[in-house]
């Protein structure tokens, strides 16, 4: 799980790289999932005949349009917004998991988990503070790709009773492309040498931390490994400090603090609940 933190933390930094080096946000987003196409390619060439064998393939392609929105968004906002507070924001996805899954899953929310969820959200507002501070409304792209990839991971919970993973990581490989591909035709234009250098590596990024992910969560339960997941606000901090000259608020600290408190203690107290 460190491991897939240390990945995800490079994602904004090359993010900015590759705008620098003359790529629209939404090219990034398609050249990324281009280079996780041909890197994942081989092992659905060699299991062609089950890789993309799914009984809902309707619930995976809509699967992939939820991720891809998600991660267009998460790129305009990396490249536009300080790393630190983008990374902290996103961390509000498992909060609107839960309104999801409440809502449209009709899973049994109690008390707890509710109080939780809006301590998390007041978490949010530390970051942000609205109505104390000037709020850009760019800020909103990364609140709005958590909802993105919270309706993600609830497909993927919805998937899992009919699909293997690996199908949805297929699938996912699949349909990244042509949906990724639209909004990009809009800004269209050819990477130079040095766009397609930093956008191969921000796909090889990507690989690498969904690898470590995976792995992650089959070695041990999610509620063993998540609090792990928050280290990426300290590799982007880092990050964004020693290659932009980014210098976190306190409040986003705070902030991400209180969501990171807010969604781990969730996680232990259903992982308590079921045992």
């Amino acid at each position: 799980m460190l491991g897939a933190s240390l990945f995800f933390g490079t994602h904004g930094p090359l993010v900015r790289f590759s705008v620098g080096a003359g790529m629209d946000p939404l090219a990034v987003g398609f050249f990324r999932s281009v280079v996780l196409l041909l890197l994942i390619m081989p092992w659905i060439v060699a299991n062609r005949r089950t890789a993309l064998r799914s009984r809902r393939p309707f619930s995976q392609i809509l699967r992939g349009v939820f991720s891809m929105s998600g991660l267009i968004l998460l790129v305009a906002a990396q490249a536009r917004l300080p790393l630190a507070e983008v990374s902290a924001l996103t961390f509000a996805a498992p909060l609107f998991g839960i309104l999801g899954a409440a809502l449209f899953l009709g899973e049994t929310v109690r008390a707890r988990r509710w109080i939780a969820t809006l301590v998390g959200f007041a978490g949010v507002w530390i970051v942000l503070r609205p109505g104390v501070s000037s709020v850009d409304p760019l800020f909103a792209l990364p609140l709005i790709s958590a909802v993105f990839i919270a309706a993600s991971n609830l497909m993927i919970r919805s998937l899992s009773h009919d699909d293997a993973p690996t199908t949805t990581v297929a699938w996912l490989a699949m349909v990244s492309v042509p949906i990724t591909l639209v909004p990009a035709l809009f800004v269209w234009s050819w990477p130079s040498l040095e766009a397609m250098f930093w956008m191969a590596m921000l796909g090889t990024a990507g690989l690498g931390a969904h690898i470590c992910l995976v792995r992650a969560f089959t070695a041990a339960e999610a509620s063993a490994v998540l609090s792990y997941d928050y280290s990426r606000l300290i590799v982007t901090s880092t990050l964004g400090f020693v290659l932009f000259a980014e210098v976190p608020t306190i409040w986003t600290w705070v902030g991400g603090a209180v969501i990171v408190g807010a969604v781990v203690y969730i996680a232990r107290h259903e992982s308590r609940t079921k045992s």
